[in-house]
């Protein structure tokens, strides 16, 4: 074993046979063991050990395991730690579970059952560290979308096709599906991406300002304009302009759009010169452009220039599926800026979002999860967080399905604590699988970047859950 593929465990244990036993079968297995009678001296080892998983005993003097996992927690964040426990302690190690353990082995272990399970950690460590290198070296492409549906994975590719080129393109979507985060996606994919991205919302400015705002004005042409401006074409000179909510344009206006678009050029208010423009165009709308252009409301040839491609981005209650997924992300987000963090989504809290119909699409769920995180007094979701509306949809309460919910479905409420935890996690993690394969026709290095997982991981899965033949 290379240097680089070393792997290495913290084994913290008040009992020295019980550390030596330990230490005998991993060291067989190829790891590297540091050991430690207590907390503190735990603690002192980490920064020169810097394991890869800690396998801590919950009964311990002085500091308890329960204790020193905050602590690794705090130092190490994402460090797996494996409890330790007696029999008739496990209700106390699932409860330390929805408080961040990995999982827990009644003591005394068996080794097979812990080799089984440092190996599980291991590799779940090494999957956080290989999505952290792989977004720090890749622009994210999708714009921030959060999915593994067909619909969404069709939305990235659309993007990964269209932003390296210089076409417009035409944003479509209700409102609240993520428009802007297309946008920024097309951009950060093109060649434009170290320019500005100027963005524009056509109505929620009133129509002469959104003309001024558009293409500038020179001193003293209108009271008031005592020196001249550079609009929001010249202020995204070599990058991207994006115009959202275009359907909202007046007449008018959509008339210079379109010279500028054909032309190159845009003509300032009170000049008479034109401008050259190096801008390429991106525009979205919540609204049915091509009724607009039968009704006379929108020019046919100015909706020609922008959609060149059309991006459609579907709502949310035609993409349910990716709702564990969205709520993960979402509350990870929230948590950040409420200083606040959830650990565990009741199935029954998951089932009512899935029964509604979402009008407002993901700013609507956005909405809901926050109320719900602000209301919150422990770290767990339970439908009595939703409002009056969705929890009227909860049709029977459910048990509680602890686990980060970055990265995999959740399990729902078909899932019993009969089942175990692990059988419920693999059950999600293998379906989440198989919708992505099935989302890219099979295709595994198309699976393995939507999933943000290299190729040999996604090898790994699929041989694990036996989908090697799909």
């Amino acid at each position: 074993m290379t240097k680089t593929d070393e792997r290495t465990v913290l084994v913290v244990d008040d009992e020295p046979a019980h550390r030596l036993m330990v230490r005998a079968v991993l060291e067989d297995e190829g790891w590297t063991v540091a050991d430690a009678p207590s907390g503190d001296k735990a603690l002192a080892l980490l920064a020169k050990t810097q394991p890869h998983v800690a396998l801590v005993d919950m009964k311990m003097p002085g500091m308890d395991g329960l204790t020193l996992m905050r602590e690794l927690h705090a130092r190490m964040p994402g460090l797996p730690v494996v409890l330790l426990t007696a029999f008739g302690s496990v209700g106390s190690a699932v409860d330390a579970m929805k408080q961040g353990a990995f999982d827990y082995l009644t003591k005394p272990a068996d080794n097979e059952e812990l080799k089984a399970v440092l190996e599980k950690s291991y590799e779940y460590r090494r999957l956080i560290e290989e999505n952290a290198r792989l977004r720090a070296q890749r622009p994210d492409l999708g714009g921030g979308i959060i999915g593994s549906s067909p619909a969404i994975g069709r939305v990235r590719e659309l993007i990964e096709q269209a932003g390296p080129s210089e076409a417009t393109v035409l944003i479509l979507g209700e409102s609240g599906t993520g428009k802007e985060l297309v946008a920024d996606g097309l951009h950060r994919a093109s060649s434009r991406s170290r320019k500005p991205l100027i963005k524009v919302n056509c109505a929620a400015l009133p129509a002469d300002l959104l003309e001024s705002e558009l293409f500038g004005y020179m001193k003293g042409a209108f009271t008031g304009a005592v020196k001249d401006k550079p609009g929001r074409f010249q202020l995204a000179s070599g990058g991207t302009l994006f115009l959202d909510e275009i359907g909202d344009m007046p007449s008018h206006l959509q008339a210079k759009l379109l010279r500028a678009l054909q032309e190159k050029i845009i003509e300032p208010l009170g000049s008479v010169k034109p401008v050259e423009t190096d801008v390429r165009v991106l525009a979205a709308t919540n609204r049915d452009l091509r009724a607009d252009v039968a009704s006379g409301r929108f020019r046919e040839d100015l909706f020609y220039r922008l959609a060149v491609l059309e991006i459609a981005i579907p709502p949310l209650r035609e993409r349910l599926e990716d709702l564990p997924l969205l709520t993960g992300f979402l509350l990870r987000k929230l948590g950040q800026k409420n200083h606040k963090e959830i650990r565990a989504v009741s199935p029954a809290f998951l089932e009512a979002l899935s029964r509604h119909n979402w009008p407002g699409n993901v700013r609507e769920l956005e909405n809901v999860l926050e109320r719900a995180l602000i209301l919150a007094r422990a770290d767990t979701f339970g439908p009595d967080l939703l409002p009056p509306q969705l929890a009227a949809l909860v049709s029977s309460a459910a048990c509680t399905v602890p686990g980060d919910l970055h990265g995999a479905l959740l399990p729902d409420s078909a899932h019993t604590p009969q089942h175990g935890l692990e059988s419920a996690m693999d059950d999600a993690e293998r379906e989440t699988l198989v919708r992505a394969l099935d989302s890219f026709a099979g295709h595994r290095e198309k699976t393995a970047d939507a999933l943000g997982i290299s190729r040999r991981t996604l090898q790994y899965k699929l041989k694990k859950y036996g989908l090697t033949k799909r």
